[in-house]
């Protein structure tokens, strides 16, 4: 005999798409690696596409290339295709406080990476871009997913030791890594989870970094699913896109970073193009003769500039090295130059118009933010009725 609560429930439910829930030996049929450009790569019909990213001030070249360049490529997809998709991109503000912030910083911060976003190409028309922290739906399903998630699973994560520089044997269980992790850090993929399932998303395009925190959402779905012996969420699929990790241009051993204190290391979308030519004439490659060639170990810089051609170019590497592979350093180097001032001279100038522009930003993100709470308040309204808050 189904409860009143369960009754009532499912009439809520009961015009929602029937779906199976994954077992967690299924996880791997839920990662794809894909080329949104590709001519092949189709959508499914009424498919959820979300993925936000964090407020770090104006986006360089590794966010460029790493994220934002296949949410354009999503939108256009998405805005060609009759499949009545939706695609939810954010800026990521909860996710930045669990590390020490400067919050008059931030909030610039926040500003410029939602204008850089639309610069990027992402057309707020089409898509739904928001501030994470102007949707309280998210932090209120995180609460209930976070009494479903067990200590354990979150102390395998590996982010929260890599950003309170721990090592990965690191355990919360010892005193030592216990004084250094905040509560919020600790839990960072219980508010993920929440981000993705809040919009019930079925595809979230990620970077290799963040494909654990999905894994770690489709268990916390399933979770969900087993304990109010209902599926209603469905598993999301990981997008893993092709391009490789924007690297250092002077030190190629690390990722592209704004906190490196070397300016010649990294390049903004906003850099003029004198800037760009200045920055990629002096970026480090090697003293090895002869054929240039793809070789992360052995070569990084080269292996470096070349990802970024490719990227630039929406060409494989291995494509990109037949190209290159007899030219010199020098040429590489022009022709990268090149290709990357083409691809930044419309987010550039894109930027300046809307960072100039308060008021317009503020309305979009608005706009924005009314778009994903009326679909996050559905979802609110379903997962309390589930756990036994009548009130909703």
């Amino acid at each position: 005999m189904k409860s009143k609560v369960t009754q009532l429930t499912l009439q809520r439910l009961g015009s929602l798409p029937k779906f199976r829930a994954y077992a967690s030996s299924s996880a791997a049929s839920t990662v794809q690696t894909v080329s949104v450009t590709d001519r092949f790569f189709t959508l499914p019909d009424k498919s959820t596409i979300l993925s936000g990213i964090q407020p770090t001030g104006t986006f360089h070249l590794g966010n460029y290339f790493g994220a934002v360049k296949s949410w354009h490529d999503l939108n256009t997809l998405v805005a060609n295709q009759s499949g009545d998709s939706s695609l939810f991109f954010f800026v990521a503000d909860l996710h930045s406080l669990t590390v020490p912030q400067d919050y008059e910083l931030l909030r610039k911060q926040r500003m410029e990476a939602f204008a850089s976003i639309i610069a990027c190409g992402v057309d707020p028309e089409s898509s739904t871009l928001y501030y994470q922290s102007t949707i309280p739906e998210i932090t209120s399903i995180q609460w209930v997913f976070s009494c479903m998630t067990g200590m354990g699973y979150l102390n395998r994560m590996t982010q929260w030791k890599s950003k309170a520089n721990l090592n990965e044997s690191a355990s919360v269980s010892d005193d030592s890594a216990l004084g250094k992790v905040r509560l919020g850090l600790f839990t960072y993929p219980v508010l993920m989870s929440s981000d993705v399932l809040t919009f019930r998303a079925t595809h979230v395009p990620v970077g290799q970094d963040q494909a654990q925190h999905l894994e770690f959402t489709r268990e916390t779905a399933n979770a969900f699913n087993k304990t109010v012996g209902q599926a209603y969420f469905k598993v999301p699929h990981t997008m893993l896109t092709p391009t490789k990790k924007v690297l250092s241009l002077k030190d190629p051993k690390k990722k592209m970073s704004k906190s490196d204190k070397e300016p010649l290391s990294k390049l903004f979308i906003t850099d003029t193009p004198e800037e760009i030519r200045k920055k990629f004439n002096k970026a480090t490659t090697d003293s090895i003769e002869g054929k240039l060639a793809f070789d992360e170990e052995n070569r990084p810089g080269i292996s470096n500039l070349i990802s970024i051609l490719a990227a630039a170019t929406n060409s494989s590497v291995q494509e990109t090295v037949k190209e290159v592979e007899h030219f010199t350093k020098k040429e590489l180097k022009e022709r990268v130059a090149d290709e990357v001032i083409r691809e930044l001279d419309e987010p550039a100038r894109k930027f300046r118009e809307l960072i100039a522009n308060p008021e317009l930003l503020e309305k979009l993100s608005q706009r924005g933010t009314d778009k994903a709470r009326s679909v996050a308040n559905e979802t609110l309204k379903d997962v309390m009725k589930l756990v036994g808050m009548g009130h909703y």
